[in-house]
């Protein structure tokens, strides 16, 4: 072990030939208490100057260093000292230079840059395996990402927006490919947030909105500069700056986002107040040089709701959603259809009042979010999951293809680690007893975009993906799912357990979650399963229903997988198709 080999060492310089019995402080001393002949005194390991250890200890990898602190007491405080990790801080990122913020400052640092990468699957192609993206030397960690028509874009914890770029690389036999994000530039620094057309296809994504603070000249007779927050528009395809608005330093803003087609392209600016601004910008005269001015006015929820202070909104081409700090839930749709897919009806739609709020009635408070093209997703403090809107394809996850017109649970999903709504798919990243993640899906399954799935679910199941360690965000485009992985020690989603009074069976027998209290509805949702398979013509649709309807089911995970594999194991028998080794995939 390193750290033994460098203790001996220390024991053949300084000690000559005395022998240092390296054990736990607390733990006495060996059974017996007489000295063994020929080993000399034993000397404990707490007898060594504290800065030595620390210095020994910092040469270990991060996974060491954990799993040593969870030895004993004196090496969980020594692994734990932030001089440990100021040295692992220094030596995984030369260049940083500030340790940044939080209560264990360099301990933050030094696992967001441990656990930094951004993986990416392609949906086609021969190669099927998870990749893993260029890293940049200069980010600290990795904060949120987004996939371009062409390339992709990465923010990290102290502000720097990174361009990484697709390329035509040499490989190692000597042959030119096409190599995604292989790349990187630094685009901008003293980047808050940043944004692009919302909808879920990336070819619409031809401008990259950057929500920046920038140093401005003060007025005359003063001297000095002032921050003022400014959204910079950027060309995707080469990073060139088309257009800046620079706003009144007096307004401080931590998050855009997109809504509205290219001419009539709406900015929402959510203010460190809760409030929310909006502007519209006419994206086809974006590159024509010219100076004008937009009008900076105050969005509908909050001229007309003053009290609430919006924490977060999400928003596609043609609705927005609104979090606020009590997790409670505001809608604004746009277009007649996508209000029928949401709520099942015209009835309140107002076609010359699109900016009035709706509020969604939801049990609990509502931690984040994912919304899609007409259907959401919703994450409440309990860590239950409610789905919403158009189930044409099973993108809702609730085991059928009937439209939800108010938000309804999924009751053999809980506590997720991020959710992903699509055009017609959905995706969770959930977290296993021994942390390990998994990476479910349901809806339509074309395409690839649900490995293992190629005719989709109308439940979530097991997608075939190795899903990172620290994986922390999704993205899925049409050609390629992404996975950010970034562990922040001081931010995760705190999930309460619910109340007792409050734990309620499932009234849907074919979820299967109620099975365990209601026998009678455990048997009728058995003969349900039984006459779905019977009603499939062949015997490979069959398999793929009992595949469905093994995530029905209220199984362990490692229950389902296991059925999964033999079920799989099955049909390749059936097909012809020898066992062969495991897949990448799998």
């Amino acid at each position: 072990m390193d750290l033994e080999s460098k203790m001996g060492g220390f024991e053949n310089t300084e000690l000559e030939d005395r022998a240092v019995k390296r054990s736990c402080p607390s733990c006495g001393p060996e059974p017996g208490g007489e000295e063994k002949k020929g080993r000399g005194n034993p000397i404990s390991v707490q007898l060594f100057p504290p800065e030595l250890v620390e210095h020994i200890i910092s040469f270990l990898p991060v996974r060491d260093v954990v799993a040593l602190g969870q030895t004993c007491r004196y090496f969980r405080e020594v692994c734990d000292a932030e001089g440990v990790w100021r040295r692992i801080c220094r030596r995984l990122s030369p260049r940083l230079r500030e340790q940044g913020s939080g209560v264990r400052p360099w301990k933050r640092a030094a696992i967001l840059n441990h656990t930094k990468g951004l993986y990416f699957q392609a949906f086609g192609g021969r190669r099927r395996s998870l990749s893993k993206s260029v890293a940049p030397l200069l980010a600290h960690g990795y904060r949120r990402f987004l996939p371009t028509k062409d390339h992709i874009f990465i923010l990290d914890y102290a502000g720097t927006l990174f361009f990484l770029k697709n390329a035509l690389v040499s490989s190692t036999l000597g042959q030119i490919q096409w190599k995604r994000a292989c790349r990187y530039v630094v685009l901008c620094r003293g980047a808050k947030d940043f944004a692009s057309d919302p909808r879920c296809d990336t070819v619409y994504r031809k401008y990259l909105y950057v929500l920046a603070t920038r140093e401005q000249p003060g007025v005359v007779g003063t001297t000095g500069s002032q921050a003022c927050d400014c959204v910079e528009v950027y060309l995707q395809s080469s990073g060139q700056r088309v257009f800046k608005m620079t706003f009144h330093h007096s307004m401080s803003f931590k998050q855009i986002m997109l809504v509205g087609q290219e001419t009539q392209r709406s900015l929402l600016l959510l203010t460190e107040e809760g409030k929310i601004y909006s502007l519209v910008v006419n994206e086809t005269q974006l590159d024509q040089p010219r100076s004008y001015t937009v009008q900076l006015a105050l969005r509908k929820v909050s001229r007309c709701l003053p009290h609430l202070r919006v924490a977060c909104m999400a928003s596609n081409q043609s609705s927005t959603l609104y979090i606020t700090d009590q997790g409670g839930v505001y809608f604004e749709v746009h277009t007649p259809g996508v209000y029928r897919d949401l709520f099942g009806t015209l009835q309140a739609f107002d076609p010359l009042d699109q900016q009035m709020p709706l509020a969604l009635s939801l049990p609990a408070k509502i931690l984040f979010c994912a919304l899609g093209y007409n259907h959401l997703g919703l994450v409440d403090e309990f860590g239950r999951i409610f789905m919403q809107g158009n189930n044409r394809y099973g993108q809702l996850g609730t085991g059928d293809k009937m439209d939800r017109g108010e938000p309804t649970q999924v009751h053999y999903l809980q506590r997720p680690i991020a959710l992903w709504c699509g055009l017609n798919h959905s995706l969770v990243l959930s977290q296993g007893s021994d942390f390990s993640k998994e990476l479910l899906g349901c809806g339509c399954g074309a395409g690839g975009r649900l490995p293992g799935w190629p005719k989709g679910s109308a439940s979530f199941v097991k997608l075939h993906v190795k899903v990172p360690l620290c994986a922390c965000s999704l993205c899925s485009t049409r050609e390629c799912l992404y996975m950010l992985s970034s562990h922040d020690i001081e931010q995760h989603p705190t999930y309460r357990d619910l109340p007792a009074s409050r734990v309620v069976a499932t009234p849907e027998p074919s979820l299967g979650a109620g099975a365990s209290q209601d026998p009678g509805a455990a048997a009728r949702a058995c003969e349900e399963y039984l006459s779905q398979i019977h009603s499939c013509p062949t015997l490979q649709d069959r398999m793929e229903k009992m595949k469905e309807i093994v995530g029905w089911m209220p199984l362990m995970a490692a229950q389902k997988d296991f059925f999964w594999e033999a079920l799989d194991m099955l049909q390749r028998a059936a097909a012809g198709v020898g066992p062969g080794p495991p897949t990448p995939e799998s």
